[in-house]
């Protein structure tokens, strides 16, 4: 449904050219391993971290310095009931000249609170974007393997 897919926006001061190539970067900004091209129209690549969540991801839409969306074409997520709740679902990045800084739009269509990987799905996606795509975009180095917490 329009409006309850997770959407997240930045705002950096950077071109729309360094947020678009940053973007395709993903091994720069998410954690876990990637194989695969994840910077060509019609490339599929897939995604895994540890044996929570891996995902083969299409990319469908490649506009340079504009829109690079992801298809998602098959999941696993091992921490909910239905392991393959993002199957379908697409990743859209869209990048937007605001004056003299460019604006970031991530949306995961399909990730909407009514499903339950919502949780821990939004979280783990406020991160990458806000902080280790931001780095990778801002400073040339994000922080795709973020610190876990010691246990005591």
């Amino acid at each position: 449904m329009a409006g309850h897919d997770y959407t997240i926006t930045i705002l950096v001061d950077k071109s729309p050219k360094e947020v678009f190539e940053s973007v395709n970067d993903v091994r720069g900004w998410w954690s876990g391993e990637i194989t695969g091209k994840t910077d060509r129209l019609g490339s599929v690549w897939e995604y895994r971290y540890k044996d929570m969540h891996r995902s083969k991801q299409r990319i469908t839409e490649f506009v340079p310095d504009k829109r690079v969306v992801w298809h998602v074409v098959d999941s696993y997520l091992s921490f909910i009931k239905d392991k393959g709740e993002w199957n379908g679902t697409d990743i859209v990045f869209d990048i937007t000249k605001k004056g003299n800084k460019t604006e970031l739009r991530f949306t995961h269509v399909g990730l909407a609170p009514k499903i339950e990987c919502y949780g821990a799905c939004t979280d783990a996606w406020s991160f990458y974007i806000k902080t280790s795509l931001r780095n990778l975009i801002m400073k040339g180095k994000g922080q795709p393997n973020p610190k876990e917490k010691k246990k005591k």
